[in-house]
């Protein structure tokens, strides 16, 4: 194995004696020959698994054993000729084991040879995002990365999305897994994105590759974050992963270390690079040019990719006929607009004023947060129900774990409940008091962020069916029920607003992962007016288990159970 070499060009090493060779890798050692065509002497090299000249100057054309190959070849980066027409060319050699990336100079066929099998584009598109190594994602910014799963790995170049694709180069030779758990990384790291759990590794070289697009300048959005290494004293920690970036053929990055650059493993960074695009195309490479860790795992990582176009502005002039039909159009979407508008004000008219009147000291989460923290309101996220609706698991962008209760905007109680639940949680603070993120009001959506309880209620721990279900010994049982006298008594008499809660049931009381209480829903709730002589008798709050669940419990060991 020999890479890297200064120089001045060379020509191809007499290894034709050496039959018993198993690996054969020489990258970027300046060779300026043709490929041997006894390299293909089934006979005479039979033991051969795999042949790397990437980042060469190999010339000539490409021998016909090279198509028929069974082992991995990656000549990519050379100057073969396609010349003349009886020679295979790279769209002749449909071979997945082949590698023939930008084989050819650029000049005959284009940047996009051997990737595409056209030079045409039907559309021309103005952005690509990938999430390297993971599934379709929608980011907090609403952004949709396509997936990127392919477990192909040594000498490998393939077409993934609708305007773009993926080169890779090099073998991990002291791999021990699977090549699909090899050139693809999946680790759950707590407190990262979906986005960075993710990611695509090489040995080598790995180049990403958009084509199609318009013309013009673009930011190039890089994301990375070291899910490898680990921040222990185990040998995994002593790892350095560097490798340099290439953007257009331009060197951006060099000696970049991941880890570094994020102050530590497991922690997300990005990087923008500016870029602008000839010839429809653009090429971001990530390579490792042999420094840091040399052991698995090394060579460069990434988490995912975001290309968006500068400016959508077009040269030239258009018609006074479009001109009028941009204008019309535009003087329509405005009526409609309004009319829209004025609809939705008088709708939510009332509710607006009563949250306006509200002095509210907690935050304020859009839609899209919510809905990329819960993957969407996904039904594997719900984790309860009640007569105000769904409660769902959500995970923020920080790496926050959250509950999301949803209520209906489309019923008094619901918006009434909304607004009393805000005004007093988000005024107490109490250890044994459900702790309140904050809100979410859009549309006819009603949504409460809370601090996630990771044991669920008090009414599923005790009448929870299978798992669910927990056993609570007595000094469990005991500190549950200190822990909700505790909250009430805050309530009560040790708050600067003396709430009365209305609706202290099993379902209400939620338990963190020490099982330690906290008091939640106070929807129907109400201060506590003291200098009132009047004693309200209407009944509030719903029907619960755990009256009869003390009944049985005392008729069964006959004995008396402070609570």
């Amino acid at each position: 194995r020999i890479s890297d070499l200064n120089g001045s060009d060379s020509a191809f090493p007499p290894i034709n004696n050496m039959t018993k060779m198993k690996i054969l890798i020489l990258r970027s050692c300046h060779i300026n020959d043709t490929l041997p065509q006894y390299l293909g002497n089934k006979t005479n090299f039979n033991d051969m698994q795999v042949l790397y000249f990437t980042g060469n100057s190999f010339t000539g054309p490409i021998p016909n054993w090279v198509g028929n190959a069974k082992r991995p070849i990656d000549i990519s980066y050379n100057n073969f000729s396609n010349e003349p027409p009886q020679q295979q060319s790279c769209q002749q050699i449909q071979n997945p084991t082949v590698n023939l990336f930008e084989s050819f100079p650029m000049s005959q066929n284009g940047p996009i040879h051997c990737l595409t099998t056209t030079n045409d584009c039907p559309k021309t598109f103005n952005s690509f995002h990938i999430n390297c190594g993971g599934e379709r994602e929608l980011s907090s910014e609403g952004i949709v990365y396509d997936p990127d799963l392919d477990p192909s790995g040594a000498a490998t170049s393939k077409i993934m999305g609708s305007n773009w694709a993926f080169s890779n180069t090099g073998h991990f030779l002291d791999a021990q897994k699977p090549v699909s758990e090899t050139y693809i990384q999946q680790q759950n790291k707590t407190g990262l994105s979906k986005l960075y759990q993710t990611a695509r590794v090489s040995p080598i070289s790995l180049t990403y590759y958009g084509f199609c697009l318009e013309n013009g300048d673009y930011t190039v959005l890089l994301h990375f974050a070291e899910i490898m290494f680990t921040d222990d004293n185990t040998y995994s920690s002593l790892g350095r992963r560097i490798f340099d970036v290439y953007i257009q053929g331009v060197q951006v990055m060099k000696d970049f270390n991941i880890a570094n650059e994020a102050g530590g493993v497991g922690k997300n960074i990005t990087r923008s690079f500016p870029a602008h695009v000839r010839n429809n195309s653009l090429i971001i490479r990530f390579y490792w040019a042999g420094k840091g860790t040399t052991a698995i795992p090394y060579g460069p990582l990434i988490s995912a990719i975001s290309v968006t176009h500068v400016s959508t502005t077009t040269s030239g002039s258009m018609s006074t006929g479009v001109i009028v039909g941009i204008v019309v159009a535009a003087i329509v979407l405005v009526i409609l607009i309004v009319l829209g508008w004025r609809i939705y004000i008088g709708k939510r008219n009332s509710f607006g004023k009563e949250l306006k009147d509200l002095n509210l000291q907690t935050n304020l989460f859009t839609m899209r947060q919510i809905k990329v923290a819960t993957n969407n309101f996904d039904i594997s996220n719900k984790i309860g129900e009640g007569g105000f609706g769904p409660v769902y698991k959500g995970i923020l962008s920080n790496g926050m774990i959250i509950a999301v209760k949803m209520l209906s905007s489309k019923s008094k109680q619901g918006n009434r409940e909304f607004i009393n639940e805000i005004g007093l949680i988000s005024a107490l603070q109490h250890p044994c008091l459900v702790k309140l993120h904050g809100c979410c009001v859009e549309g006819d959506q009603l949504l409460l962020v809370y601090e996630y309880m990771e044991n669920n209620s008090l009414a599923q721990a005790l009448f929870g069916n299978g798992a669910s279900q927990l056993k609570l010994n007595w000094p469990t049982r005991h500190k549950i029920c200190i822990g909700i006298a505790r909250g009430l008594a805050f309530l009560h008499e040790e708050s600067t607003l003396k709430i009365v809660h209305r609706d202290i049931k099993a379902t209400n009381v939620l338990l963190d992962k020490d099982l330690n209480p906290k008091i939640s829903d106070f929807g129907l709730a109400k201060l506590d007016e003291e200098d009132n002589t009047h004693i309200s008798t209407r009944v509030a709050g719903t029907y619960d288990v755990v009256f009869n669940y003390v009944v049985d419990i005392w008729l069964q060991n006959m004995q008396c159970m402070v609570i």
